[in-house]
């Protein structure tokens, strides 16, 4: 499709953000039934530690409501901003991307902040349950871990201008993987390790718990590559009637 046949940005926008309401709301179902679980079992761990005669503190929001209700509205408007985000994305970089087809463009544009946004953070800082992270340490990780999902947005970038500096297919491969690695790997070296989990904490319940909430991003960036470049097919199909 032309150019200057795309709907404008807010077409665009809306067609995102109702994608990324459907990814939300879709990813906040698999973190129910494959999170929920774990996390309730975190809480019971913590819990049963805290020394004889303490109180726990009472949330400000009941548990039932949190996991629940609280965590499909989270799901659906996180889903609804990052799908304003890849709307606002696509709209920019449309024209910058070397491939004709809107579908290509959207999903591509999906995998690239799955790879820097989701799986680069998640090697290096992956997820913890609750029970486990020292409080002192938190503004540090925090820090940490915005620079590493950064860096990994850089990574991207990096590997695209690689490839682009190659005319075979397998020698673009070939760059486009080792500029991701030796940028992701001069971030890993440089940004500090944390070592916050306490030795008796089950590790099946931690792995199990880091599996879901990585399951949980792919399903939610996947959906919303895959909506948002379905949307646009209406979209295309409007545009295309005026130039014939």
């Amino acid at each position: 499709m032309p150019l200057n046949h795309r709907p404008g940005y807010i077409q665009l926008l809306l067609r995102g953000l109702l994608a990324g309401l459907f990814a939300g709301l879709l990813a906040g179902g698999f973190a129910y039934l494959t999170g929920e679980p774990h996390i309730n079992a975190a809480i019971a761990i913590e819990e049963a530690a805290a020394p004889a005669g303490d109180t726990p503190e009472q949330p400000l929001v009941d548990r039932d409501i949190q996991s629940t209700v609280g965590l499909f509205l989270a799901t659906g408007l996180y889903g609804v901003a990052l799908g304003g985000i890849l709307a606002t994305a696509y709209t920019v970089l449309r024209r910058h991307l070397r491939t004709g087809s809107d579908t290509q463009a959207a999903l591509g544009l999906a995998a690239a902040a799955l790879t820097g946004i989701v799986l680069v953070p998640y090697l290096k800082y992956p997820p913890n349950p609750p029970a486990v992270g020292n409080p002192d340490t938190i503004d540090q990780r925090t820090a940490a871990y915005l620079a590493v999902l950064v860096l990994g947005l850089v990574a991207v970038w990096a590997a695209v201008l690689a490839a682009r500096t190659q005319t075979h297919l397998w020698r673009r491969a070939a760059a486009g993987t080792a500029a991701f690695i030796i940028v992701v790997g001069i971030a890993y070296t440089l940004l500090p390790t944390f070592h916050e989990v306490p030795d008796d904490f089950p590790a099946t319940l931690l792995w199990d718990f880091r599996i879901s909430s990585l399951g949980t991003q792919t399903i939610l960036w996947t959906a919303l590559g895959i909506t948002f470049a379905g949307l646009l097919t209406p979209a295309r199909q409007k545009a295309t009637v005026p130039a014939a």
